[in-house]
């Protein structure tokens, strides 16, 4: 009779894993859990402003924002070199993952507002 139940639980566990697996690729779900994966997402969807400083390593450097966008969605923050808890701005320092590794960022988070204040190359 165990058995039978366990067998049972286990069927209806599958089945359910799989429509909801379903359900969320249609739905474009992100589940941004951890503390670097939150921070990148709340940067990502606010309006983002670049500093002048920024967009002159941006033109030295001959590279495109784009590659701003794919640091802010796959990076480690070092959460010890920026200043999270600062009012009204966090600061946050980025840095590039696997080929982007040698790029990083200072970036200020505001209510409404992201800016990339610096872009570090090494």
């Amino acid at each position: 009779m165990l058995l039978k139940r366990i067998g049972y639980y286990l069927i209806g566990v599958s089945i359910g894993a799989i429509a909801v697996s379903f359900i969320w690729k249609n739905k474009n779900a992100s589940f941004d859990y951890g503390m670097d994966a939150r921070t990148l997402k709340t940067i990502r969807i606010k309006e983002r402003f670049y500093s002048n400083e920024a967009l002159q390593t941006l033109q030295n450097k001959q590279l495109d924002t784009t590659i701003i966008s794919k640091i802010l969605r796959n990076a480690d923050v070092d959460f010890n070199k920026g200043k999270p808890r600062q009012k009204p701005c966090a600061e946050y320092f980025i840095t590039g993952k696997d080929n982007l590794k040698n790029i990083s960022l200072y970036v200020s988070r505001c209510d409404s507002t992201a800016t990339i204040e610096k872009i570090i190359i090494n």
